[in-house]
């Protein structure tokens, strides 16, 4: 699967995914924070579901309306419980991801939205 990393998410968790065989980018990696619009629309351009902390991408994805190719968010996580929650979400749902969908991830508990993000 391809995934962005937002510069929230643990970097080690870069190395996870990948060894997993999943195509990851991790923003923590670029110059600058070009800011959570610009994040949410390069994933989108790039088909990339985004990995993130932060729930303003959840009200940029859903009150908002903007365009997304999926969202993971990590919720009361430790670094290293980041990969594997994250691994467990998209091997669980990844035809849900794939359709747009949110996925709220806690140790215990995955929560699932499917959003209608297509594009007029």
């Amino acid at each position: 699967m391809k995934i962005l990393l937002d510069t929230c998410v643990w970097g080690e968790v870069v190395q996870e995914l990948r060894a997993a065989g999943d195509d990851v980018v991790w923003a923590g990696d670029w110059q600058e924070d070009p800011g959570d619009d610009e994040i949410l629309e390069w994933a989108h351009r790039q088909g990339r579901v985004l990995v993130t902390l932060d729930k303003d991408f959840g009200e940029l994805a859903i009150v908002h309306n903007r365009p997304h190719s999926g969202i993971i968010r990590l919720v009361n996580l430790a670094s290293r419980q980041q990969a594997p929650t994250c691994l467990k979400a998209i091997e669980l749902h990844e035809n849900e991801l794939k359709s747009g969908a949110i996925i709220t991830a806690e140790q215990t508990r995955l929560r699932i939205r499917m959003v209608d993000n297509r594009e007029e």
